[in-house]
């Protein structure tokens, strides 16, 4: 989600039409209720609607709360640990510090006025229930909304208990349903339709399993096949497909029979499919779910048929068609799952699927698709989480290291710092055989501390992979590219500690003019940035600029974008050393559109702060104090401002001085306020156009 100061509507996933039927007075309860109570807990039975009736009212809400109405879709998490990294990641807030996540999250909300939406909270009731407590309490302004099936338990909570439609909005359900499947109600016998919506008692999810299958019979058939409720269901009474809390008898009963309508393909595929956490794609599903029972030419045609039970979700996608499973829904085929006893060894092929997945990604990263392995990544993070929980729980510390370092692209570049110092803590904590996908975790982390402007654990990583790899069991020996890595590692380590020189030299010593391939090949693009950087703070100028063209030409030659524009980042810097303000700008602005492409936070917050410094020196303070405005802005989603870097600090602080004594202290701090407090989107949109950068 991209960075905003200003309001933004809560995106919860999922294809499903929003449309409400009913639910007017239920509407105008949750909102009100939302205006005398800090946090309300919207609960009832799987299937009642609880999701759909809390985005309505997150939409109602939107222009009561200044800094936006907030998502989170809690569904796909399995550790509840997780909770406060997926709330971090649906608001605008990319942290790079070592604090705790919560605290962060404390810090980030205390001064605004927000709701929080947290969606299906039922299975880490306990971590919301702190999360929403530590929050509330720091922050005034803050309103939050959770949806579950039961309340957190907090003293301050409202409780709104959802109940199934009335008989007359369950019936217009039914219609709207079965005319979205062609299969329509006309001609059917309205008895007949209201006694399906009564046996249903009233829950839309029960009604929309029963509308998909009014292709295949009328109303009467229907109820005939329900009538005995229990009878479809077998000894699964007592199971209660292990739900907690359980389900509704309603709810059950409709899945049961949707379930038993399925061919013995569909039941296979659709317990299978249960291992999926968030959305997947068809090769997925196919990777993952088939065999020589399954067979793979076979699952397309499977997954389209359950989407038209609605079983499965489907969603367009630029990349191909994807599908989502409902909660209740994949509650259902996990039970079906282990009751097979096939759980580990789907769950390991969905583990080896992601894996694979990861090790593409990264070899396509540097190169002309980062774009779009950027959002396929993006949109898959809910299943590489789950493969790591995968390795972890089963304590297999080779491929939980393999997994959380070959992603280290995404936990870097895109904004999850603290998430992929989660995970690779948790899986170099595990033993291994060591070598060279040991090493490679070290390198990841290390890499995640500089993020973090951690120096000491960056030099302490960079030992421990010379170590790692100094170990036998290594099978490609690669000693020029360990070289580079490890000195990319060690020298920006002094860079961030303000040793400038110490970390020229480093980086100097291991440089080439051209990369090796495979893993340290971006490897390389790093440690010319790093280099150039030394160079800035070492008033070299020239040499920084002519590092920065080398690393352009090889971006451009290859298709890169996000290591392309820390070279026009670099080029930024150099020309403002040089005197020379209007191509500095030009080049700022290039880094932060390339940097917007990728989301990649920090780019953009650095890139900022250059274009603010060389729009006053072209004297245009006024749109200097607003640019700088929006930088910290920027710079208050990522934690630790300027990430403690002493020059960078020192430079901000310049800036802000000269368009004081450029405008005067009361028209620099308006004009500071104006951009701290504009929407951030629209403004960096503004910003790297010539007109509005200041050139």
């Amino acid at each position: 989600m991209a960075q905003a100061r200003g309001p933004q509507a809560a995106r919860p996933p999922g294809g499903q039409d929003s449309e409400l039927i009913g639910r007017t007075d239920e509407l105008a309860e949750l909102t009100a209720r939302l205006g005398r109570h800090r946090l309300v807990t919207l609960t009832g039975v799987g299937g009642v609607g609880k999701t759909r009736l809390a985005r309505r009212a997150a939409g109602e809400l939107l222009p009561r709360f200044a800094d936006g109405v907030w998502w989170v879709d809690l569904s796909p998490l399995q550790d509840g640990a997780m909770l406060a990294y997926a709330v971090a990641e649906a608001l605008p807030l990319v942290d790079r510090t070592t604090r705790p996540v919560l605290e962060v999250l404390s810090e980030y909300v205390a001064g605004r006025r927000l709701l929080l939406v947290l969606d299906t909270c039922e299975h880490v009731v306990r971590d919301c229930a702190e999360a929403a407590a530590t929050l509330l309490t720091v922050a005034p302004g803050l309103r939050v909304l959770a949806t579950s099936r039961r309340p957190l338990g907090l003293p301050v909570e409202d409780v709104v208990l959802l109940g199934p439609l009335p008989e007359a909005d369950a019936v217009t359900l039914l219609a709207r349903r079965a005319a979205a499947t062609d299969a329509g109600l006309t001609g059917a016998d309205g008895a007949e339709v209201a006694a399906l919506c009564r046996r249903l008692e009233g829950l839309p999810l029960a009604i929309e399993l029963a509308a998909a299958r009014l292709r295949e019979m009328p109303p009467a058939e229907l109820n005939r096949r329900l009538a005995d409720r229990f009878a479809v269901l077998g000894e699964t009474r007592q199971a209660d497909y292990e739900a907690d809390p359980p389900w509704h008898q309603a709810l059950r009963t409709a899945i049961g029979w949707s379930h038993q309508l399925c061919t013995p393909e569909q039941r296979l595929l659709w317990a299978r499919l249960s291992v999926f956490a968030g959305h997947f794609d068809v090769d997925a599903a196919r990777a993952v779910c088939a065999d020589d029972r399954l067979p793979a030419a076979e699952v397309p045609r499977l997954l389209a048929s359950l989407a038209q039970g609605s079983i499965l979700e489907w969603q367009p996608a630029s990349a191909g068609e994807r599908y989502r499973m409902l909660d209740t829904i994949r509650e259902f085929g996990a039970f079906w799952l282990r009751g097979l006893g096939e759980e580990h060894e789907v769950r390991g092929r969905h583990r080896d699927h992601y894996r694979a997945l990861a090790r593409t990604a990264e070899a396509a990263w540097f190169g002309p698709d980062q774009v779009a392995w950027y959002g396929r990544t993006a949109g898959d993070h809910p299943n590489f989480r789950a493969a790591l929980e995968f390795c972890l729980v089963q304590q297999d510390g080779g491929t939980a290291q393999e997994l959380s370092g070959t992603l280290w692209f995404v936990w870097f570049a895109c904004g999850l710092t603290r998430e992929g110092c989660h995970y690779l803590d948790r899986a170099l904590a595990l033993p291994s055989r060591g070598g060279l996908v040991r090493a490679r975790a070290v390198w990841a982390r290390g890499l995640l501390a500089l993020a973090q402007g951690d120096g000491e654990t960056a030099q302490h990583c960079a030992a421990a992979f010379r170590e790692a790899l100094a170990r036998p069991g290594d099978p490609r020996p690669d000693d020029q590219g360990r070289a580079i890595a490890a000195a990319y590692l060690e020298g920006s380590s002094y860079a961030v500690r303000g040793h400038q020189d110490e970390a020229a030299a480093m980086l100097d010593g291991v440089h080439r003019p051209t990369p090796p391939d495979g893993w340290y090949t971006p490897v390389w693009g790093l440690l010319q940035t790093a280099r150039a950087f030394t160079y800035v703070h070492q008033g070299r100028y020239t040499q920084a600029a002519d590092v920065a063209d080398v690393l352009g030409v090889e971006c451009a030659r290859r298709g890169d974008i996000w290591l392309r524009a820390w070279a026009d980042y670099i080029r930024a810097l150099a020309e403002l050393g040089q005197g020379r303000p209007q191509p500095a700008a030009a080049h700022a602005r290039a880094a932060i559109a390339g940097k917007r492409r990728l989301r990649d936070h920090l780019g953009i917050a650095m890139a900022l702060d250059v274009l603010a410094c060389a729009t006053v020196a072209s004297g245009r303070a006024a749109q200097a104090a607003h640019c700088l405005g929006v930088a910290d802005q920027a710079w208050e989603t990522i934690g630790t401002p300027r990430l403690g870097s002493p020059d960078l600090l020192a430079a901000r602080d310049a800036c802000e001085d000269a368009t004081r004594r450029l405008l005067g202290d009361a028209a620099a701090a308006r004009a500071l306020r104006g951009g701290h407090t504009s929407d951030i989107d629209t403004a960096l949109t503004a910003l790297v156009t010539p007109d509005g950068s200041g050139d």
